[in-house]
């Protein structure tokens, strides 16, 4: 299964991941309409540290304990890529608390959650994150 790696050699910590993948999620057509002047709520975040940037994304993992620790169902496994059912989450954040990465995150409405889920159902090809990195520190690949 391809997945969203990234090598923080080469990240320089410009952000720009973190607007596109807001904007893929926005639900939007126009970018500048969907984030000038708001806040955005990215699913891929930038930890920047002395030297070394790096983000922060959901590795889908084989034995996902976000998914073992929802009280709901709201987070299932699809092909091995895990997703957020809106509508089954209660805010609980349990999945927050057990992801060992930090990847999942409350979602704008604080009611729920939200996390990557590699642009499946917002692009075609390669998730916004990886297609807007221009150092190419970002990328899809099976490994």
């Amino acid at each position: 299964m391809k997945k969203v790696y990234v090598n923080e050699q080469w990240c320089l910590g410009c952000h720009l991941c973190e607007y596109y993948c807001a904007f893929a999620n926005s639900g939007q057509e126009d970018m500048v309409a969907a984030l000038k002047d708001q806040p955005i709520f990215p699913r891929i975040q930038i930890e920047e540290g002395d030297g070394v940037n790096f983000a922060v994304n959901c590795r889908h993992c084989d034995d996902p304990l976000c998914v073992k620790s929802c009280i709901t169902g709201a987070l299932q496994i699809h092909d091995g890529v895990i997703t957020v059912d809106p509508d089954q989450c209660v805010g609980c954040y349990t999945c927050i608390l057990t992801c060992p990465y930090g990847a999942v995150m409350p979602a704008a409405d604080g009611r729920v959650v939200q996390k990557c889920e590699l642009c499946l159902q917002n692009t075609c090809g390669e998730p916004a994150c990886v297609k807007g990195c221009p150092n190419r520190a970002i990328v899809y690949e099976e490994r």
